[in-house]
């Protein structure tokens, strides 16, 4: 079945700093904060969060349709995208634009410092849910504001069940719009950051949000998520890593796994089992899209994670 993955596509810089920021950051100085951190290790990576969702569900046995827009520097995705098999269809070319770009700072503790250039995503809203057919299931992802409102009223108009994952454009909007969000869409996922900043602008309790929704998943990174569904918290444990390489894109291997488990019409915990084995996947591989599986040697780890068989 089709999945409408609207989003960012973007060009990742991302940069490892061999320390702690904590060690060169003074907290009582913030207020002048001027800080250089020296970063040997330095890769430009293929991201945006539509693409990086789209990559792991294709893995899965999805099939991912993204909706984006992009500048005249996407020469280089859209031949990558070509070799990989993802349609372009439903990506728009933004003249005299960059590629969305993402600049990424790691330290040696995984915390993250980014910058990011949205250039042709802010023109996200000349894309039309309408021009897509046969969707099964849709994702609002981080993009341009007024995209995001669109796409939202897009597959609520058409009644395509969809998940609302803000991500970073989450501080964009105000109560009453993210209320408007959850009123719309069928499910929602935002981390423990994301899901304080969504309670505080909304007045509403994790369980109110719930309520307005077929589910809510909450991820809490090494602690692992919940799942607000049918009046209960299912909590997932995440599942084992091998060897912790870079958590950037982790987020969005989570969402693939759990929009592959809906689509598949599987319950919410071995969705969210299939979300968090798909982070693990990611997280032991350096980039967004360079981690690769079949769907058997996912089902084979899943087994081996969980001991349940897919």
């Amino acid at each position: 079945m089709k999945a409408l993955i609207t989003g960012s596509m973007a060009y990742d810089t991302i940069m490892v700093f061999e320390d702690q920021f904590k060690n060169h950051i003074l907290p009582e100085q913030t207020h002048i904060l001027n800080v250089s951190f020296l970063v040997p290790t330095m890769t430009r990576t293929l991201g945006g969060c539509a693409g990086n969702i789209a990559y792991t569900l294709k893995l899965l046995g999805g099939d991912p349709r993204i909706m984006a827009t992009v500048g005249e520097d996407f020469g280089a995705y859209a031949r990558y995208l070509d070799d990989i098999g993802l349609s372009q269809e439903y990506i728009t070319t933004i003249k005299d634009s960059f590629t969305a770009q993402a600049f990424i700072t790691t330290d040696i503790d995984n915390n993250q410092i980014n910058a990011f250039h949205p250039g042709a995503m802010n023109f996200a809203h000349q894309n039309k849910i309408s021009d897509a057919s046969d969707i099964a299931l849709g994702i609002v992802g981080p993009d341009g504001r007024d995209a995001m409102i669109q796409h939202a009223k897009g597959f609520a108009d058409q009644g395509t069940p969809f998940i609302f994952d803000p991500g970073q454009g989450l501080p964009m909007f105000n109560g009453d719009d993210l209320l408007t969000f959850l009123d719309q869409a069928t499910y929602a996922i935002v981390n423990d950051y994301e899901s304080q900043l969504l309670l505080d602008r909304t007045g509403l309790s994790l369980e109110q949000v719930a309520e307005k929704l077929d589910a809510l998943i909450v991820t809490r990174g090494d602690q692992g998520s919940e799942v607000y569904a049918n009046g209960e918290m299912i909590k997932v444990e995440c599942a084992p890593v091998s060897d912790v390489k870079d958590p950037t894109g982790c987020g969005d291997a989570y969402r693939a796994g759990v929009m592959h488990g809906i689509t598949a019409q599987r319950d919410w915990k071995t969705c969210a089992q299939m979300g968090s084995l798909c982070g693990a996947i990611k997280v032991e591989h350096s980039g967004t899209q360079n981690h690769s599986f079949t769907p058997e040697q996912f089902a084979e780890r899943y087994n081996a994670a969980f001991g349940e068989r897919l």
